[in-house]
């Protein structure tokens, strides 16, 4: 496995090739390690980048605390097949301050993880397309892989990369779980042994809150806010801080009705355990 530091490098590596890229922040898991084999077929060379990057963390987020496993992740990405790292100095990708930035259509990225983290998708786009940028710039495409378990952040990709023209393929790869249901996320680590315990809670309130809404909705009772209602209020009594777990349409995260046919909904949720924020979703 190559390790390339600087774009050069990497352009180099990469120079005549169709890569199959996988963008993560590092501290790897089952569900990174999903991502990479799922991309190990769609092109001739399987890149994956390790770079936490600041302007996806609010003032009082953890970008300085985020855990970072550099042995372990390069061990991991080894026995997986990798077979370009991209590991970028901060100095390397932002040589400047970076004053031009990538603002997603507000429809899609101000709302739900949006609302309560302002300008994250700002973040995530503009490090996305610096980092498209940096692994395809050099050929012409190839394809990239990106999670389900963070939801917006797949449709914000697509329609960056649809309204860009970019020669990218953006695949999708199902949320990898533990034994339990939770799902699987870096910040995890977070978790206490007896959070961890109770951190499965989030995933089976999607999934109640998924199978309710589709029975009411064949019974013709359908009441959307009672609905999600619900749900806030099972996870405070269990001593969580939600911020939002709702039903909204998979082509445009706008609200759902029950005019929305079944299979075309999804339940995504955020709630705080103790210090630890997750999110996860359900499709239904």
């Amino acid at each position: 496995m190559l390790i390339a530091r600087s774009i050069p490098e990497l352009r180099a590596a990469l120079a005549g090739r169709r890569p199959a890229f996988v963008p993560t922040m590092g501290n790897l898991h089952e569900g990174h390690l999903s991502l990479v084999r799922q991309a190990r077929p769609l092109g001739d060379t399987t890149v994956v980048s390790i770079f936490v990057n600041r302007l996806q963390f609010l003032p009082h987020e953890d970008f300085d605390s985020y855990p970072r496993t550099w042995d372990a992740d390069c061990a991991k990405l080894q026995a997986t097949g990798c077979d370009v790292l991209f590991a970028p100095r901060e100095t390397d990708l932002y040589p400047e301050p970076q004053t031009f930035t990538v603002h997603p259509d507000p429809q899609l990225a101000d709302l739900l993880e949006g609302q309560f983290r302002p300008g994250f998708f700002i973040g995530v786009a503009t490090v996305v397309m610096k980092l498209f940028s940096c692994v395809f710039g050099a050929n012409a495409g190839g394809t990239a892989v990106f999670g389900r378990k963070d939801y917006q952040q797949l449709m914000v990709i697509r329609q960056m990369v649809r309204q860009f023209a970019l020669p990218i393929d953006v695949v999708a790869g199902d949320t990898s779980r533990a034994p339990d249901g939770l799902a699987l996320s870096s910040r995890n680590a977070y978790l206490s042994p007896q959070e961890r315990q109770e951190a499965v809670a989030l995933s089976q309130a999607l999934q109640q809150l998924s199978e309710r809404w589709a029975a009411a909705q064949a019974a013709g009772t359908l009441q959307a806010a009672n609905l999600e209602q619900q749900a806030l209020d099972m996870l405070r009594a269990r001593g969580w801080l939600p911020d939002y777990l709702t039903v909204r349409r998979r082509q445009d995260l706008q609200p759902a009705t029950p005019a929305d046919a079944p299979g075309t909904l999804v339940a995504l949720g955020a709630a705080r355990l103790g210090a630890t924020r997750l999110i996860d979703n359900r499709e239904f």
